[in-house]
């Protein structure tokens, strides 16, 4: 991944498509697989915890900070204002993101040992029962992709989205996570 490498991986919801957050190229091969344009896609990244939220983030209050703290690692996507450090491909023209901080030990671990947030996109299309299975994810992405983490059967249901500029905040998508302000 340090080199753009795209690797598909498992989160607490669904497998996703990674990959560093810093490699255009990666980004580009990311949205070619998605069938989607760089400068449409609305990708969101992980993050292995909140302690640099401040990077990617303009300053956040209090409260959201420690509602979020309440709400992660876990199945949820949060939409914040962006900071001048997210990669301009990454921000859309509302100048936002999409953080997340899944409670798995092996996307975590990935995040540990990068020592940097990695890319979280679904895989193309539908959600599909064969997204769940490792193996023929790998069979049908073997020629797109550098490697699929294989994590165990995966889940179908995606993370919930919560839109965190303005309040009240507001579920943009409901997903795994059960969120109530």
């Amino acid at each position: 991944m340090q080199d753009g490498g795209v690797i598909i991986y498992p989160t607490d919801t669904i497998y996703g498509l990674g990959c560093n957050i810093y490699k255009h190229k990666a980004i580009e091969r990311i949205c070619l697989i998605k069938h989607i344009e760089p400068s449409k896609a609305q990708l969101s990244f992980i993050c292995y915890d909140l302690s640099n939220l401040s990077k990617y983030t303009k300053s956040i209050s209090t409260p959201l900070y420690r509602m979020l703290k309440s709400y992660l690692p876990g199945p949820f996507t949060f939409i914040l204002p962006a900071s001048k450090e997210v990669p301009k491909l990454l921000q859309n023209k509302k100048n936002t993101i999409g953080l997340r901080v899944p409670d798995n030990n092996i996307a975590r671990a990935i995040l540990s040992e990068l020592q940097y947030p990695i890319i979280s996109a679904s895989l193309p299309g539908e959600m599909v029962e064969e997204y769940t299975n490792p193996e023929l994810i790998y069979e049908n992405f073997k020629n797109l992709v550098d490697i699929v983490v294989d994590g165990g059967i995966g889940g179908m249901i995606p993370s919930t989205i919560i839109n965190c500029i303005n309040e009240p905040y507001e579920i943009i998508r409901q997903g795994k996570g059960i969120f109530s302000e």
